[in-house]
């Protein structure tokens, strides 16, 4: 039921929203195991996060002092079975991050980059003493991973990098350029892609965050998850030795799985910044009064907030249904794709009707709607933009490709 005995407007940083926007119980969906990690990091996330998130944001910095909590919580490591990684179902480490990025899209980024994509990367292609060697630090947050696979030449069409990798006695040396991989300014270890020149087919290859000749610079003035330490990467003849090349990477197919795996991870950061949004809003309705009377009384703001809870519910679900068919090992590079895309585009319509419900107060950082209306635009960009996603379902569903044009000028 929703309060409106409160005189006083809360800001959301002082004091995170109550969850409620769980309308259909899909909590009864959860076994006791992902029940109880839902809970745990919903804790944190209120209690550590919330209070300083604004700051954060505002100023682009990231709060490396949570880096070491992170790790305490046991989720970080995902799916990912053995040295030192939790196991966890598909369905726990999704809610896990949907708890993180319903505070905080940012700090849900930093873990995507971490489990989805570097560390997945090593234990599905890196040899068991790359494993061995890398998993268990990363997982408890020891140390920090990035993953190196879009350039400033090619997003979308990231089966076309130019980085390379010429093999040299004892390893390999690479040289070339990547742009926006998050955590990478300070970062333990990089997953580098990068084209091999005597097969130039696409390799995988563990890089030290410390290795002569890889520079690395910031990018500024974003406005969109601004915490989030994205950078332009520079490569010139940075060494690589032969026991860090991942000896399953041998083409861009095989990046498939991982990659298909973090669009379901990035869906379920969408899920989660929609929940915060409405609770958010659901709270601001209550309390916030206009015209002598709370702002829920309206008829155009309830139809708004339903609409939002709505969106919710049917994102929840068909992100639900997602993890299960990736545990069952049934789900496509379409089936990812289309979640992905349904998903991002319900969440970016969800949190645009938040930012209406809270007027002026909808553009500051304050009422946490504001920051999460323009982190919404990152997630709605990365792992594959909207449109890019929608092809790549069509092709699965039609078997024709027209991502790439029929003829090129």
């Amino acid at each position: 039921m929703m309060s409106v005995a409160c005189a006083r407007l809360t800001p959301a940083a002082s004091v995170f929203p109550a969850a409620v926007s769980d309308y259909y119980q899909f909590d009864e969906l959860l076994t006791p195991e992902e029940k109880n990690l839902r809970i745990n990091i919903r804790q944190f996330m209120e209690k550590e996060v919330a209070p300083i998130v604004p700051k954060y944001w505002e100023t682009a910095q990231f709060p490396f002092h949570l880096i070491p909590k992170l790790g305490s919580l046991g989720f970080l490591g995902g799916i990912i079975k053995g040295h030192g990684c939790p196991g966890l179902s598909e369905t726990a480490y999704a809610v896990c991050i949907s708890e993180v990025a319903r505070v905080d899209a940012s700090i849900a980024s930093f873990c995507l980059v971490q489990s989805c994509l570097a560390m997945l990367c090593i234990a599905q292609m890196g040899s068991e003493a790359q494993k061995e060697k890398y998993l268990p630090l990363l997982s408890k947050q020891q140390k920090v991973c990035a993953y190196a696979l879009t350039e400033p030449d090619y997003g979308s069409d990231a089966s076309s990098l130019n980085t390379v990798a010429r093999k040299v006695p004892g390893g390999w040396v690479l040289n070339g350029r990547k742009r926006w991989p998050g955590n990478s300014s300070f970062a333990d270890v990089l997953v580098v892609l990068a084209r091999n020149t005597s097969t130039n087919q696409v390799n995988g290859f563990i890089v030290n965050g410390g290795s002569s000749g890889l520079k690395i610079n910031k990018i500024e003035n974003k406005v969109s998850m601004r915490m989030v330490q994205n950078c332009d990467i520079q490569l010139d003849d940075v060494f690589v030795p032969d026991d860090d090349r991942l000896p399953g990477a041998n083409s861009f197919q095989d990046l498939v799985d991982s990659l298909s795996f973090s669009r379901v991870m990035a869906a379920w950061v969408s899920i989660g910044i929609a929940e915060g949004v409405y609770d958010a809003c659901h709270r601001y309705l209550g309390e916030r009064k206009q015209f002598g009377v709370p702002l829920a009384t309206f008829q155009l703001n309830q139809e708004k907030l339903v609409r939002m809870l709505g969106n919710i519910q049917a994102m929840w679900l068909l992100g639900w249904r997602l993890c299960k068919l990736h545990a069952s090992g049934n789900i496509t590079t379409g089936h990812a794709s289309l979640g992905k895309a349904w998903i991002t585009k319900q969440a970016r319509e969800t949190v645009a009707l938040g930012r209406e419900l809270l007027g002026g107060n909808g553009i500051v950082t304050d009422f946490h709607v504001g920051k999460a209306l323009c982190d919404m635009e990152t997630v709605y960009t990365y792992e594959g933009s909207y449109d890019v996603n929608a092809l790549i379902v069509a092709r699965e569903i039609t078997g024709i490709s027209s991502i790439r044009p029929t003829s090129r000028l």
